[in-house]
This record gives structure tokens, C-alpha cells and sequence, in this order.
């Protein structure tokens, strides 16, 4: 029975919500605690997310600090912030304790720089509380940032028999033992260790005699988005990381990395989105504005630009005035090939898989655009037969739309690679900056091609 219930994912109900709330209501902590017991500390952050701020602070000085640590670290990023505002430096520094350092330092860095100082006083733990500080020394997004100070670290010195005893005083403090890593005496990182030799070895045998020297690691000022790539490209669950000098100095794990990928992503479909900074449904409409105002400012003068084009060619609207009427067609054209083209090469720069030079991408970009063009522009003409549109405007609009759609391919290709050569976000490349640029440049190349064609 106690297996099938494990095996029960766990559902969020408002019967759920309600018993919590009565419990807490009625200071229940017997009936509360038993409730809470059996769920994952996830599902009691979920849980803490749908009541108000005095319920959750109420739940997470109920229970023990062991659980409250890590549920501390799935709440929401708000909803945590107004909780641990509600915690004595003392009560924040006891979960702090319960936590690994990488997890103790993202919390810590989430507080006021005041507090930060004051909780970090109330740690007890000097050797954790030493790792912590040392590692908010760190910028964010790099290794070291993201790093944990607990690992499983022997000397190649040692035997394998005292290697066996120390490693097992080591592993109690490191969550899950990924690797073994090998150091020589000046704490620098010579290789790994596999578990199955370290076992199979004699006792008396030496680590140098059974170390692997070869050991993917990273350095410490090393940015995290290149991090993520050694580790997806290697398939690692873990991967030291050194200083300059070698010096092994913690580890990050894959979990960390999936958080920065998942952030990542989520900025990168934002910028595609259009918006400029990272927000989330229930923020103040204040930040909601100022991250996407920006864009919409930026798609009005697009507009007006189109505005002012047309109006250059208002003579050829007056004499071919169906012309008109295709406007709207080919500005949608070029912005959605300009942002088909960007995307997968956002896409293939974030996975490194862009490769060669940039004038066999473009030359590349524009077969496939002459190829979807000319596709296109056929069941233009083909449409201008059943309405009976003038042949030679039907072939005006054709031929204006497969060019548009080649230099939007073009535009699309090149924008973002130049970005990333410069050192900007590429995915700003997949948004409205694309979308609008196309829409003026297309307007105008629909608008000139035509006017030669027709003979205007």
C-alpha cells in the first residue's frame, strides 16, 4: 500500500488549500505538521504559494528547519522575499545552515545587503559560513556563482583503504556523490576517480596508481551559459571547477544547470516577445510597462515609417489602386520569413551549431528563400487569375513579394549573428526589432518593384 501511495503525484486542490488554512487558522500544529509531513518540500512550497503572508511565514516556523530550507528555495521568488522579510536574521540563518552552500548563497544574495551581513553573523557553522561568503564574492552568472563547495575530494597520495574511510566522513555533508575528484598536495585538480576501480583496487594501492587523468572542469570566472554547453555537450551530472592556478574549488551539478537553462529560455522568449526585461504575469503594471513599452515605441515609428513611404508612392496607389490592398500582405510576408530565418539562427548559436563563414549562410539563407519565394509567388499569380486581376499587376505583386522575401531571409540571417559577434543577446533578433525592420523594408521594395514593373 505504502508504495502505491508513493507512486500518487501530487495534485494542488482547493479542499487541500482549505484544510491547510483551517489548520493554521485554529493553530492545529499536531494535525498540521502530520498533514505536511509525507509531501515533498516542493509540493509545501506550492502549497505556501496559494496562501496569504502570515499562513506561510506561520508554516514555516512550524516546521523544522531540515524541510523549511529547501520548501525556502521552491517558492516563488516574490513570495519568498516577503517571507524571509518576516524572519528574525537568527530564523533565516538556521535554514540557511540546513542548506548547501551554492543554495545558502543564492538566498543570502536575495537580501538587502544589511541583512545579508546580519544573517551571515548568526550562522554558527564557521566553515559554512566561511564557503558561503566566499562564494557571494562570485558574480551570478558565472561558474563560481553558480558553484557548491561540497564535493568528494581525495589526494593521490593517499591509499585506497584511507581513501575509503575519509571519503565516507566526506559524502555525509555532499547531497548526492556524482564524482570523486583527485588532488595533488597543493589542492590541485589532476584527475578523477571511478568509483568501480576505487573498489575493486587492493587496499594498499596508491590513488596516483588508479586516478583518471582525464577530467572535464571549468573555470571559476567562466560564464554560465558556457558552463551549460560543456556540460550538455559531455552529458555530465557534475563538473569541478578550478581557478586560475588549478586549485579545485567546488562543483556544479546539473540541477543548477537546468535553472540556467530554464532562465535563459525564458529570457529568450521574452526579448522574442518583445519585451526587454524579466517580468512575470503578476508583476506591478509599472514593471510590466517599462519592460514592454520600449518595443511598442519602437513598432509605432515603424509604423509611421511605413506611413511616410506610402505616402511617397501615392501616385502609383492612385493609378493602380488594388495595389494597395497587397500592403498588408507583403509587411506580413517579410516580418514572418525574417523572423523564420532569426529563429533558427538564435537557435543555432545557442547550441553552438552555427559553423562556417557567414557568406555561405547567407548564400545558403538565399536559395531556400528563392525557392519558398518563387512557391509563393505562383499562387500569387494563380490567385490573380481567379479574381481576374490585371496580369501584369498580378506579376508586379508576385515578383515584389519574392524579393521581399529573399532580403527579409537575408536581414533575418545576418542581424542576429552580427549581434552575437558583438556581444548582444541574438534573440533580440527574433522580436519586433526583425518584424519591423522587414515591414518598412518591404513596404518600400514592394512599392519600387512594382512602380518598375508597371511603369510607373
Amino acid at each position: 500500500m505504502s508504495e502505491e501511495k508513493e507512486n500518487i503525484q501530487f495534485q494542488l486542490t482547493n479542499e487541500l488549500i482549505e484544510q491547510v488554512e483551517l489548520l493554521v487558522e485554529t493553530q492545529n500544529d499536531k494535525e498540521l505538521q502530520k498533514l505536511l509531513k509525507e509531501f515533498h518540500y516542493a509540493d509545501i512550497a506550492e502549497i505556501l504559494d496559494e496562501l496569504n503572508l502570515e499562513e506561510a511565514v506561520y508554516v514555516i516556523k512550524l516546521l523544522d528547519s531540515e524541510k523549511t530550507s529547501d520548501v525556502l528555495t521552491e517558492l516563488d521568488e516574490d513570495n519568498r522575499e516577503k517571507i524571509l522579510k518576516n524572519l528574525s536574521a537568527k530564523e533565516i540563518a538556521e535554514e540557511i545552515e540546513e542548506l548547501d552552500t551554492d543554495d545558502a548563497a543564492d538566498l543570502i544574495a536575495e537580501l538587502p545587503e544589511e541583512r545579508q551581513q546580519e544573517v551571515i553573523s548568526k550562522i554558527e557553522d564557521e566553515e559554512h559560513k566561511a564557503e558561503i561568503t566566499e562564494l557571494l564574492t562570485y558574480d551570478e552568472d558565472t561558474a563560481g556563482g553558480l558553484m557548491a563547495k561540497e564535493l568528494v575530494k581525495v589526494y593521490e597520495t593517499w591509499t585506497v583503504a584511507g581513501c575509503l574511510r575519509r571519503i565516507r566522513g566526506q559524502a555525509k555533508e555532499v547531497t548526492r556523490v556524482h564524482s570523486i575528484y583527485v588532488v595533488d598536495k597543493q589542492e590541485k585538480l589532476i584527475g578523477r576517480l571511478s568509483l568501480k576501480d576505487l573498489i575493486v583496487a587492493k587496499s594498499d594501492k596508491k590513488i596516483a596508481d588508479i586516478y583518471i587523468s582525464n577530467v572535464d572542469y571549468v573555470k571559476v570566472n567562466e560564464d554560465v551559459e558556457d558552463v551549460a554547453k560543456v556540460m550538455a555537450k559531455y552529458d555530465l551530472e557534475a563538473i569541478p571547477v578550478v581557478d586560475e592556478n588549478q586549485i579545485l574549488l567546488g562543483r556544479i551539478t546539473i540541477d543548477d544547470i537546468v535553472d540556467v537553462l530554464k532562465e535563459e529560455a525564458d529570457k529568450d522568449y521574452q526579448l522574442a516577445a518583445g519585451i526587454t526585461q524579466d517580468v512575470e504575469a503578476d508583476d506591478s503594471i509599472l514593471e510590466l510597462t517599462k519592460a514592454r513599452l520600449p518595443w511598442l515605441v519602437l513598432g509605432l515609428f515603424g509604423g509611421l515609417g511605413s506611413v511616410f513611404i506610402m505616402k511617397d508612392y501615392e501616385h502609383i496607389m492612385d493609378t493602380v489602386p488594388s495595389l494597395f490592398f497587397y500592403t498588408p500582405l507583403i509587411a506580413a510576408m517579410a516580418g514572418n520569413v525574417g523572423v523564420q530565418s532569426s529563429a533558427i539562427i538564435v537557435q543555432g548559436l545557442a547550441n553552438d551549431i552555427v559553423k562556417g563563414s557567414l557568406l555561405n549562410r547567407l548564400l545558403k539563407e538565399v536559395g531556400l528563400s528563392l525557392i519558398n519565394g518563387f512557391a509563393l509567388a505562383l499562387l500569387v499569380i494563380l490567385f490573380g487569375l481567379i479574381i481576374g486581376q490585371d496580369s501584369l499587376e498580378s506579376l508586379a505583386i508576385a515578383v515584389s513579394m519574392m524579393s521581399v522575401i529573399v532580403v527579409a531571409a537575408l536581414v533575418g540571417t545576418f542581424v542576429p549573428i552580427i549581434l552575437d559577434k558583438r556581444g548582444i543577446d541574438p534573440a533580440i533578433a527574433t522580436g519586433p526589432f526583425i518584424t519591423t525592420s522587414n515591414d518598412i523594408l518591404g513596404i518600400y521594395l514592394f512599392f519600387v518593384l512594382a512602380g518598375l514593373i508597371i511603369g510607373f
